[in-house]
This record gives C-alpha cells, sequence and structure tokens, in this order.
C-alpha cells in the first residue's frame, strides 16, 4: 500500500474526547473516526488489524471443532418472549417495530437466534455435541459510551454456542474453549490476559469465566492474589473472616443521640467500625422488604444480593422500614417482620455493637448466634483489600480490568424455555444443556493498544499489526533514494511481505511521527547517507534495536526477521 494513496489521516493533536490510550492512538492514527456516539467507522488500517484477529479466532474455533454460522442481527420479539428475555433485559435491547408494526429488536447477544436454529438440525442423539459459532456484528445501546472501542453501542464480536447430552461432556469442552481463548490471547499479542471467575448476570446459567486484561485503566473491579496468582470479579470475589473467641457478654442497651451512621457511632463511642453491624433494607420488585445485616465497615455487594433475591430491588424507604418494625438509623436484625439476611463477616464475630430498634439508642454485645438465632447466614459482602484469599489465605489486592472475552454455562436456561429437544438412544425426549463463548473483537483490538504502546503510537504485534514492514523514503528527489525505495516495495510485495510504503516527499520528522502512530513492526528507511554506503537502515518499533543492512539483502534480511518474530505467536 501506498501511504500517498492511503485514506487515513494523521492528527497530531490529542483529540478533547479521548482519555484513554487506544482511543487517543486509534483516531491519531486513522484507524477509526466517529459516526455517532459508540458508533465508529473503521479506516483501513483498523480494518487490516480486525480482519487479523478474526483469522486468528476463527483459526482456534475451528480447532476444537466450531462450526461459522451467520445469524441475523435483526430479531422478532416471538424469540426473546420463548426466553422470557424480551420484558427482563433494560433499555440496553433496542427494541423497534417493523413496518407492519411488529416488535422487533436488533441483537446485543444470540442466545435465542442460535438456540432456534440449532433445535431444526439436532434432533438426534447422534448429533451431539457441536459448537456453531459466528463472527457478527451486535448492538447494545449503552447509556454511558466510553473509551473508544472500549465501551461501544455497535460492535464486532465472535459469539459461539455448543450443545450438549451431559454435563461431563459439557465440562469437558468448556475446558477446551478456556484453554483455546489462552491461546487466541496470546496469538494477538495478549499473553497478560487472565481467566477470572465472574458472575453470569443477564446471560444465566451456573458457572461464568471472564477474561480480564488487567490494567489500572480498566473499568472493572478485580480482585487479585499475587501469591496464588487467582483472579476475581470483585462481584463474585470471596473471602475467609476469623475471630478470636470471646465470652458472650449479655446485652446492653446505650444511649446514642444523633449517631444515624456508622461514622457517627465510631466517633461517639471510640469502638472501630469492625466491632459493629449495622443493617441495611431492601425494597424488592414484589413490594417485599429484606434487611441485609453486616459488619459496620463493609458494603453489600449487590450482585450477591440480586443472586438471593432473584429479582430487582431499590433501597427501602423510611415507611417501608417502619412497616417492618424497624426504625431508620437505629434498626437491629431482632423482632423484624421481614427476612433477614447476615453476611458471614458478622455470623461468628462476638459481641459487637448494633442498633436497639430505638430512636437514639444502640446494644453492645450483640452476637448473632444468640440474639438471631432464625437469619440467613449467606456471603453478601463487597471485598476489601487486604482480605485474604479463600484460596491461600494471602492478603488481597484490588485492581481493574478489560473484559475481553467471557464463558458461560447456561445449562437448560435456553434450551428448556425454548423447548429444544432431541430423541435419546432410548427413544426418550431430552433436553440438551449449553454452554456460550464470547470475545469482542474491537475490545480486543483496543486492548492490545493498552497493554503495548509507547507515548508516540501503537506498538503492535506482528501477527496483527496492519502491514508487517513500513518503507520511509527520506528525500524522494535525491539521487536513487526513490528508484530504490520503489523496487525493494515491488521485491518485498513479490515475496509476499505486506509492506506500507511511504512514498510522499515529506520531512524525516513528519513521516517518522506518522510511522509511529502507524505501530508497524519493522521500519526500513532508505536515506542518503546510508544509501552512499549501499546500506539501507532498519529499525524495529517499540525497541532500541536498528542497524544497517546492504541494499541487495534486504529482501531476506526481512524474511527472516518475519519468520523468526512470527514464532512468539504461534
Amino acid at each position: 500500500m501506498r501511504q500517498s494513496k492511503l485514506i487515513s489521516k494523521k492528527h497530531k493533536e490529542k483529540p478533547a474526547e479521548a482519555t484513554l490510550a487506544s482511543h487517543i492512538f486509534l483516531l491519531r492514527g486513522g484507524y477509526m473516526r466517529p459516526l455517532a456516539n459508540g458508533i465508529y467507522s473503521l479506516l483501513t488500517p483498523g480494518k487490516r488489524v480486525q480482519q487479523k484477529i478474526e483469522a486468528i479466532i476463527r483459526q482456534e474455533m475451528d480447532k476444537v471443532g466450531g462450526q461459522e454460522v451467520m445469524m441475523p442481527v435483526v430479531m422478532p420479539r416471538e424469540l426473546w418472549d420463548e426466553s422470557n428475555r424480551w420484558d427482563s433485559v433494560g433499555a440496553e435491547l433496542l427494541r423497534f417495530k417493523d413496518r407492519t408494526g411488529h416488535d422487533m429488536l436488533l441483537g446485543m447477544t444470540h442466545e435465542e437466534a442460535c438456540t432456534a436454529l440449532a433445535r431444526t438440525e439436532a434432533t438426534s442423539y447422534r448429533d451431539y455435541p457441536f459448537m456453531m459459532y459466528q463472527i457478527q456484528t451486535k448492538y447494545r445501546d449503552e447509556a454511558r459510551s466510553r473509551g473508544g472501542l472500549i465501551r461501544v453501542r455497535e460492535f464486532t464480536m465472535k459469539d459461539a454456542y455448543s450443545f450438549h447430552i451431559d454435563e461431563a461432556e459439557l465440562d469437558e469442552y468448556y475446558e477446551q474453549v478456556a484453554k483455546a481463548y489462552h491461546t487466541i490471547y496470546r496469538r494477538i499479542g495478549l499473553p497478560e490476559v487472565v481467566a477470572i471467575q465472574s458472575d453470569t448476570g443477564m446471560m444465566g446459567g451456573k458457572v461464568a469465566h471472564e477474561y480480564q486484561l488487567v490494567t489500572d485503566c480498566g473499568e472493572d473491579k478485580v480482585v487479585a492474589c499475587d501469591t496464588c496468582h487467582s483472579y476475581w470479579n470483585a462481584e463474585v470475589a470471596t473471602t475467609n473472616y476469623t475471630y478470636e473467641s470471646e465470652e458472650l457478654l449479655p446485652l446492653q442497651e446505650i444511649e446514642t443521640p444523633n449517631t444515624k451512621t456508622i461514622d457517627d457511632l465510631v466517633q461517639f463511642l471510640g469502638i472501630p467500625a469492625k466491632k459493629m453491624a449495622k443493617i441495611v433494607f431492601y425494597t424488592t420488585e414484589k413490594n417485599e422488604t429484606v434487611a441485609v445485616m453486616l459488619r459496620g465497615d463493609l458494603e453489600v455487594n449487590e450482585t450477591k444480593l440480586a443472586k438471593i433475591l432473584k429479582c430487582l430491588f431499590n433501597f427501602s424507604t423510611d415507611a417501608e422500614i417502619t412497616a417492618v418494625g424497624g426504625v431508620p438509623g437505629f434498626a437491629t436484625g431482632m423482632g423484624l417482620k421481614c427476612p433477614v439476611y447476615v453476611d458471614k463477616s458478622v455470623a461468628n464475630a462476638f459481641n459487637l455493637v448494633c442498633g436497639a430498634n430505638k430512636e437514639g439508642f444502640h446494644l453492645k454485645n450483640f452476637n448473632v448466634s444468640r440474639d438471631c438465632p432464625n437469619a440467613e447466614i449467606v456471603d453478601i459482602a463487597t471485598v476489601c483489600a487486604g482480605d485474604v484469599c479463600p484460596k491461600c489465605g494471602a492478603p488481597l489486592r484490588l485492581t481493574r480490568g478489560i473484559e475481553v472475552g467471557n464463558i458461560f454455562k447456561l445449562g437448560t436456561k435456553y434450551t428448556e424455555s425454548m423447548k429444544m429437544t432431541y430423541t435419546a438412544e432410548d427413544g426418550t425426549q431430552k433436553t440438551p444443556i449449553m454452554a456460550c463463548y464470547g470475545i469482542g473483537v474491537g475490545r480486543s483490538l483496543a486492548s492490545v493498544i493498552e497493554a503495548h504502546h509507547d507515548d508516540y503510537g501503537p506498538i503492535w504485534p506482528l501477527s496483527i499489526a496492519p502491514w508487517q514492514v513500513q518503507i520511509n523514503a527520506m528525500g524522494m528527489d535525491k539521487d536513487g533514494i526513490q528508484e530504490t525505495a520503489e523496487k525493494l516495495y515491488a521485491d518485498l510485495e513479490k515475496a509476499g511481505i505486506e509492506v506500507l510504503y511511504d512514498d510522499r516527499n515529506l520531512s524525516a520528522g513528519v513521516q517518522f511521527a506518522e510511522a509511529d502512530l502507524t505501530g508497524i513492526p519493522l521500519r526500513l528507511i532508505v536515506a542518503p547517507k546510508a544509501l552512499a554506503q549501499g546500506m539501507i537502515e532498519y529499525k524495529v518499533r517499540g525497541t532500541d534495536e536498528r542497524g544497517l543492512i546492504p541494499v541487495d539483502e534486504a529482501v531476506q534480511f526481512t524474511q527472516n526477521w518475519i519468520k523468526e518474530e512470527m514464532k512468539k505467536y504461534l
């Protein structure tokens, strides 16, 4: 490709709307342009990178027996009624009516479409197991698009769906895909990606893992153990609490005026929040109020609570708290006319301070086992930095990550609700079990830049670089420069090497600045001083590696360099 013909302008200045490195360099480097909020057009360099990522994904999905299909972006309401997601998914699902007034939607995921397709084809146990995948456009009407390709409304995704006759078969295949994911991320230049246990969310199912690039610029909260190298999404992370045994002391009512918050109480009593039990009330969409008790210095993990309640909820009003026998700001878990859930952070603690269910008063020496014996003990608190790892006991660290993929064991959530069956070997009708596997292509592309860039632009891994080599001709009007550069360009292309040739008669400063924004791994520089010695300069992007090679050896050198470099990504 000749730079003079490439429709992809570079920009010197940082875009005002961009804060992440990937967003900045994708705009400055001419990889993409915004069309609307969270919706982007890809220019040739961006499209070439995306195609290479997709090719690697296809290769690895095919290796684990995947069959590529293509499903529609637009789906009828009836499919999502079958799975009960038409009403349960919120405004991020873009619904619309066609010209006949029929309810339709833009697919943000394709569980329903794939189940509908699979149930027409897989009717016998002999058809199982199988996996279908696609690389397709999705649309999610995000309320807060951010970070360029990190969180968008329209995006390209690889989504795969496997179908099985039993759990053992699913478990075995799930592990195969999990390994394939690590191979994909290594091949595209993201060996740093880790698999972490996560919440199943709107996808449903029992088991889920996310593939996270751990980075400070990520939007997801990640809990990490640096000792045993374990990771969890903060929504599902757990810890263990230990307390020294104490003699159970009798309850003692104490006056605590104007102390409706834990901070007020800490200041008034001089007792740390860890020695307190607080109550948080929630009212569900079914108008049922529940009380949640946890340690005073902790916060409720509402994702965990949602798993327990299995419905939507909000903080209770004072009137709702009063209706179940609580006193706002001074409530206790005793004597309430509603379910009480006690977090394990206080379940085995001794002699805590808690509300007395009386305005202006608290209780000392509260003990769950004695004073609230009928409460349900749950894991419902958010893990904090310094809490102990549930696997090895080392301190946990809080960090952030970018989710670049996910896998879910869906079970029969979709196949049962959508009445997908097959004829078993004994002639009976059985419901298959299912798993799904997603990779965000655009988000993976952006994440590579987040992991590999400097102050001047992206440093593309050779496996997905828009071109493998860039030629920079310095001083096209100087003797032999243009002729040498043109011949080198032709010879490299003839050898099957992907080349971007900067054939514009621009200064070295401009060419090199734009070359850094393009981020091509190997740069060949045709310049007067070196050429006078019969040499061409080479430079490897993002390193200090550079040197001179004879003009007539440039093609062979390039072939050898590419061969050796690609070994990292095989």
